[in-house]
């Protein structure tokens, strides 16, 4: 059997699928991928092949196998998505004459990176960014050489939604890798809480990554890795997702769609990324260089407090939507012709007809 569709991920430093515990310590790529492969699944047939897994298993309808980038893929999927590998998608490409390779890219590449849109566009590769953002930036990057570039939003839940919990306007949140600024992130808040010493910041890491931050400040609550909804529940707590840095730029931001989802603002940096296009509202992006600029916001959501949520959801970002936006990529199956011998007098009459 062929056709379907197969998610290569070369990148990711241990298997996983959508079992219990399986994304545990693993960023918001893989666990976008397995949404992604779930929701595809009712649809057709999916597989994901990971260069660190050993042996297949089964999880819901989606198959997760190994990967050996020396011989074709034995399903003989209808599409390929590469995450994240521009260099392993040409070589995809060669061993699948005729079939449609994508890149999914969730990151900026780096500048040494330059030659890579010749090269895909030669192999005939297509990239599938995650926010227009990004993919604006990528096209620049590529120049005019660039391979076919679009984009496709990561999802959020359907059912994301605030609820009758109670926030805390001196509860600030943090809920990302510390790379993505953090430090800077912690100076912003120290000198926010100079004003208002009531104020803490829980943060919140998925423990992918370690990296040094600089001295911690008061008022900062530790908590580690949170499961998903243990994550929520925090969101739905805080005043607002603090993200007043600008050193490293999103290419979506599945905590900033996820947050406004539960009526949580996130205080975000202009222009950086793809914060203004992520975020619900223009009033999350500020010049966070701008102590004054924090300082009001910050003060502007507590007065706000109690009268409705201070964020939305966007319904562009829903999984049913983006769910079909990813099935839409999928390559149409062709029409065979109806076998003649197996049809019965009666259809046999109108084929002739």
């Amino acid at each position: 059997m062929s056709g379907g569709i197969t998610f290569v991920d070369p990148l990711a430093p241990q298997a996983y699928s959508g079992g219990p515990g399986d994304l545990a310590g693993l960023g918001g790529t893989e666990t976008t991928l397995v949404r992604i492969a779930e929701s595809l699944a009712a649809r057709t047939r999916v597989t994901v092949r990971q260069a660190a897994r050993q042996g297949d298993a089964l999880y819901g309808q989606v198959r997760y196998a190994p990967l050996d980038l020396g011989r074709p893929l034995p399903e003989a999927p209808g599409m390929i998505v590469v995450v994240n590998s521009w260099k392993i998608a040409p070589k995809l490409a060669r061993l699948h004459p005729g079939t449609r390779v994508v890149v999914w890219q969730h990151v900026f590449p780096g500048r040494h990176n330059r030659s890579l849109g010749p090269r895909l566009r030669a192999a005939g590769v297509e990239v599938i960014c995650v926010s227009a953002a990004h993919a604006a930036w990528l096209s620049d990057f590529m120049g005019p050489e660039a391979p076919r570039i679009s984009h496709i939003h990561n999802p959020i839940a359907d059912d994301l939604a605030p609820d009758a919990t109670r926030r805390d306007p001196d509860l600030l949140l943090f809920a990302s890798s510390p790379h993505k600024g953090l430090g800077q992130v912690f100076r912003r808040f120290e000198a926010l809480r100079a004003r208002h010493p009531s104020l803490r910041l829980a943060v919140a890491d998925p423990g992918y990554l370690a990296w040094p931050t600089g001295p911690v400040p008061d008022g900062v609550i530790p908590l580690g890795r949170l499961d998903q909804p243990r994550l929520i529940g925090w969101m739905r707590r805080a005043l607002c997702l603090f993200y007043p840095q600008d050193q490293f730029a999103e290419t979506f931001g599945l905590v900033i769609a996820e947050a406004n989802a539960v009526g949580c603002p996130a205080l975000l940096h202009r222009g950086l990324g793809a914060n203004d296009e992520v975020a619900s509202d223009p009033g999350q992006c500020i010049d966070t260089t701008d102590p004054e600029a924090i300082a009001a916001r910050i003060a502007q959501w507590r007065g706000a407090l109690g009268h409705r949520p201070l964020a939305r959801a966007q319904p562009r970002f829903r999984m049913a939507r983006i769910a079909d936006q990813w099935a839409g990529q999928l390559p149409v199956p062709p029409v065979s012709e109806p076998d003649f011998q197996s049809l019965s007098n009666d259809q046999r009459k109108v084929q002739h007809d």
